[in-house]
């Protein structure tokens, strides 16, 4: 089984404006509310490609019931942790160009987290377990690496999808599957990635350091996997780019689904770029049409290894 944890879920409220003016009242041309999250949005192109998966988190207030009923017509296993608070919302305003407005989100008790910890706890062998997206300041700041010595010590193949120091943290216990950005990557360098060539070198570092398997997603120039000391690059389909939002969390989606089925990292890698892809060139997350239809264009090809 393959779950998700989300810290801080919300609902994403979408609104499209034409013209839009500062300080005037302004009438909404298109909107939509669906549930937010990284984890969530892995989960629910998860069951997309036909994987079974279960959302973990904390949830609370009507808002949660929102994403809660969500997920349970798309027929997605819920087991959140109930919180005290609301779980928040937040803005996607598209004007032209896109401007988010992120809530900070609810206070999580220590309660709450000791309740998810031991949910953690208890995964078996061989299962899945998918960190993304950003931590609440109410939560412990090392929530990622306890969790990823919890997935070494029991043989859970653990995912890892953030950034900076919380995804330094948790390489020593050996992540399956990591997937930086080539912004954020740079970032842990102190450097700018420029190419895929910068790409694997740094990526490669990060396996250096523990992770078995690095994606470093790069835009329109493609993906890196840095794997077992070799590199390789595939490129990205052609399409028209209509919403990026979620299109990471595809990538993971992608990979580790197809993973579960194969275990055939080539396979996944070539799954992963399709499935953001497909989200990218869609209005809202991924289908298994879309992906299928884009897999034949995508190339994979080693950079770097003997």
């Amino acid at each position: 089984m393959i779950y998700t944890v989300t810290l801080n879920p919300s609902i994403d409220y979408l609104v499209e404006v034409e013209n839009f003016q500062m300080g005037k009242v302004n009438r909404t041309s298109y909107e939509v509310k669906f549930p937010g999250g990284k984890g969530i949005n892995v989960s629910r192109v998860l069951k997309r490609l036909g994987n079974d998966t279960t959302a973990f988190g904390f949830i609370g207030g009507q808002t949660g019931e929102f994403v809660k009923r969500y997920l349970r017509q798309e027929e997605i296993f819920t087991d959140f942790t109930e919180i005290a608070g609301d779980t928040r919302i937040n803005i996607k305003l598209k004007t032209g160009m896109e401007t988010e407005i992120n809530s900070q989100g609810p206070v999580i008790s220590k309660e709450n987290y000791q309740q998810l910890f031991s949910q953690i706890e208890q995964l078996k062998n061989n299962d899945i377990l998918v960190l993304s997206g950003s931590i609440p300041s109410s939560v412990p700041s090392d929530v990622y690496e306890s969790m990823a010595k919890t997935c070494s010590d029991n043989g859970i193949k653990l995912v890892v999808d953030t950034s900076g120091k919380e995804l330094l943290s948790v390489l020593q216990h050996r992540p399956f599957l990591i997937k930086p950005n080539h912004h954020e990557l740079g970032e842990l360098f102190s450097t700018k990635i420029k190419n895929v060539e910068d790409a694997s070198k740094y990526g490669s570092k990060l396996v250096e350091s523990g992770a078995q398997h690095v994606i470093v997603s790069m835009a329109g120039s493609g993906a890196v996997l840095c794997t077992d000391g070799d590199s390789y690059t595939a490129n990205v389909p052609k399409g028209k780019v209509i919403n990026s939002v979620g299109a990471g969390d595809s990538m993971v989606a992608g990979f580790i689904g197809t993973y579960e089925k194969t275990e055939d990292i080539f396979s996944s890698f070539c799954f992963s770029l399709a499935s953001g892809s497909a989200t990218a060139f869609s209005s809202d997350l991924c289908t298994l049409d879309k992906i299928e239809e884009l897999l034949p264009q995508i190339e994979i090809n080693k950079i770097t290894g003997g």
